[in-house]
């Protein structure tokens, strides 16, 4: 029963993304001849409803056929008319919809930093590109220190998402810790938090300093699962554990709108330790939820 189970999902998903999937590619191919920006930004307007409507249809069949148990405390006074930086931990793909479930409709249309690799899936990464979302190359240290340009492509697409930004409410959403956890992974980077990896502060950093107060606040997400090895598989199963979301808003320091996180070393420290404790309370928190080992 949980593999049919899945197997409807994954074709009811499918098929959900086929249908708008049409729409999506009438409207993508108007985007690139669109002369002028006042009918591009019609045309992505246009591509923000095709986006909200397949996340819509998508939470619906979800909701009725997997019956997800999620329990998600969320702020009374979000609004679709206001900027957001959503801020998570992330366990599995699950996560997206989990988010999607509590803050659909709620806040504006969201973005995502996306590894560049979903760019080839069908129909989706195609949609991801006409939305602009920031597609992240995630160079390591050593390929940074043999070319130093390729620091600027990463935020060049953050600077590219930010400038749409400013001509109409956006949510942003940055899994900071760059990637799904594991115990591994844990281990591997050695990280000091028992459920977490260690965040990382740039893509935060840029987006503050590029949108300054337009932002109306952080939403600071901590997602935890009854169980230990969430996946998208078993999500679309019907196994899910209960999960549990606690979004809560947060103010934003003034240093934070004038800090420039790429050129100055004493605000990239500052950022560094202020996430790096919003980390340890949250660790704190699924600490009590969550056993990962």
């Amino acid at each position: 029963m949980p593999i049919f189970k899945g197997l409807v999902s994954a074709l009811l998903l499918t098929l959900n993304t086929l249908f708008w999937g049409v729409p999506l590619i009438l409207l993508t191919l108007l985007k690139v001849i669109a002369p002028g920006q006042r009918l591009q930004q019609l045309v992505l307007q246009g591509l923000n409803g095709v986006a909200l409507n397949w996340i819509g249809v998508n939470l619906w069949w979800m909701r009725h056929w997997l019956k997800p148990v999620l329990h998600a405390s969320v702020p009374d006074n979000l609004s679709p008319q206001q900027w957001w930086l959503v801020i998570s931990n992330h366990r599995s793909w699950t996560d997206i919809f989990m988010l999607l479930m509590a803050l659909h409709r709620r806040i504006p249309m969201p973005r995502f930093f996306l590894k560049r690799q979903l760019i080839w899936i069908p129909i989706v990464g195609l949609a991801f590109w006409a939305l602009e979302f920031p597609f992240m190359r995630r160079f390591t240290r050593e390929q940074v220190a043999k070319n130093p340009k390729l620091a600027t492509i990463d935020r060049a697409a953050t600077e590219r998402m930010c400038h749409q930004a400013r001509l109409s409410p956006i949510a942003i959403f940055n899994f900071v810790e760059g990637t799904r956890f594991s115990v591994a992974k844990r281990d591997a980077q050695q990280s000091p938090y028992r459920h977490l990896l260690r965040p990382k502060a740039g893509g935060i950093a840029q987006v503050l300093s590029l949108l300054g107060n337009q932002l109306d606040g952080i939403l600071d997400v901590t997602i935890s699962y009854a169980n230990p090895s969430p996946t998208f598989w078993g999500f679309l199963c019907g196994k899910e554990a209960p999960v549990t979301l606690q979004a809560r808003q947060l103010s934003i320091p003034e240093w934070m709108y004038a800090s420039d996180n790429h050129e100055e070393k004493q605000h990239k420290e500052r950022f560094h330790t202020w996430i790096n404790a919003l980390w340890l309370e949250k660790d704190g928190m699924l600490d009590s939820r969550t056993d990962h080992d």
